[in-house]
């Protein structure tokens, strides 16, 4: 008669327990995630693509990098005096001229019909002039003529009245003969006095007239020497030493009076012009200092003048090279200037990135202290120059912050990395 066995229980787990267990640790976990980060969206980048900058203390130097162009202090504009063709450019722009060098030669057939002209009046002029001269002088002499006569005629009558008078005292002639003898010598010395005025006014009058035929003479002769001048001033000249800079003519064109046709540069100084965002316009003033550097020298700057118009989005400045000046400086050259806005003072630190753009400086992605995490944080950026930002608020030294555009993270809150 057989007997039977107790079956013991086996000891453990059954699978299907341990399933059930595995299940719930992943749903609590799962759950867990999901409060976690409830409300955080999250974008994974690669590493590699990103660029980091750290924190830092150190010297936040207040410049602004800015390029400067080299110009000459002072500059005289060419403008044509006369109006007229171009047949020959003497000169061509960036050429070293002289005082008094031809740069273009013109003509004008108007012009040398006007000093025939005036030529044709003044000899005209002149023949008359000179035919009353002669009608003059000839009047003179017929004066002179009239007087002599005058004088001898008086001289008659005065013999004769004294002999009439001598006569008539001693009964000799009658008393109307007398009479008639005394009033024809009064006549006379009153005949002589009027002629003698009559002749000073005459003198008076032909000075008068031809001091006015001299100086209409003299008008022609004046008007002629313009118009002369005129035909030399086709040749339009270099109004001082220097360099030719732009000459907008070309042969064959016409060229009207008072027409700018081009500029020269004065070398003996020079200064730098510099266009700077307008973001620095009330930071910047005539007793900043820049600097720039040539053939590893560094030279001194000061800002000469301040323009306050703004054009789409810049203003322009002035400076001048003090102390030394480098060697072969030369027209429309172009220098990196750093501008000192302020004294250096300690600060933290960023490197400059494009993530300004997106972010106007208020806010930034920060790595964690794994390296694997970028969480979105409020920051306050304060100065920046060409190389650093100015941190004021929400970063501490030794982290890490993402740099680059933030263009593809949409309204991500972190960012993993891969």
């Amino acid at each position: 008669m057989s007997m039977d066995h107790k079956i013991e229980k086996k000891k453990g787990l059954k699978p299907r327990t341990i399933l059930l267990i595995v299940a719930g640790l992943a749903f609590v976990a799962l759950i867990a995630n999901i409060l976690l980060n409830a409300g955080t969206s999250t974008f994974r980048a690669d590493k590699d693509l990103l660029t980091l900058a750290t924190v830092e203390t150190g010297s936040f130097k207040d410049y602004v990098s800015i390029i400067g162009t080299v110009e000459p202090m002072s500059s005289i504009y060419i403008d044509g005096e006369e109006g007229g063709k171009v047949v020959e450019k003497v000169a061509d722009e960036g050429e070293m001229v002289k005082a008094g060098d031809v740069i273009i030669r013109m003509v004008n057939n108007d012009l040398n019909l006007q000093i025939l002209n005036t030529e044709s009046q003044l000899a005209y002029q002149t023949n008359e002039l000179r035919n009353t001269l002669i009608g003059m002088e000839q009047q003179k002499i017929s004066n002179k003529e009239q007087l002599l006569n005058i004088d001898y005629e008086l001289i008659r009558l005065q013999r004769n009245f004294e002999q009439n008078s001598d006569l008539y005292k001693k009964g000799f002639v009658s008393k109307e003969v007398y009479l008639l003898s005394k009033d024809n010598y009064e006549l006379g010395k009153h005949n002589r006095e009027l002629r003698y005025e009559r002749m000073v006014q005459d003198s008076i009058f032909r000075e008068n007239q031809k001091a006015q035929m001299n100086n209409s003479l003299k008008n022609m002769q004046q008007n002629l020497s313009m118009v002369r001048q005129r035909i030399e001033n086709l040749n339009v000249k270099a109004p001082a030493d220097g360099q030719l800079g732009s000459l907008d003519v070309e042969i064959g064109q016409t060229v009207g009076r008072g027409e700018r046709i081009g500029q020269l540069h004065i070398l003996d100084k020079f200064k730098v012009v510099a266009q700077i965002d307008e973001h620095y316009i009330d930071q910047v003033h005539r007793e900043l200092k820049g600097t720039f550097e040539r053939q590893d020298k560094q030279f001194d700057m000061d800002i000469l003048k301040v323009y306050p118009e703004v054009r789409e989005g810049r203003f322009q400045i002035d400076l001048q090279i003090s102390g030394v000046i480098p060697d072969n400086l030369r027209t429309g050259q172009t220098y990196h200037i750093k501008l000192e806005l302020g004294q250096p003072v300690d600060a933290l630190l960023l490197a400059r990135g494009t993530f300004f753009q997106n972010t106007g400086g208020q806010w930034a992605y920060v790595l964690n202290e794994s390296g694997k995490t970028a969480t979105k944080r409020t920051i306050r950026i304060g100065r920046q120059n060409p190389l650093y930002f100015e941190v004021l608020e929400g970063l501490k030294p030794g982290e890490q912050v993402i740099v680059s555009g933030y263009d593809g993270f949409g309204e991500a809150e972190k960012i993993e990395l891969k």
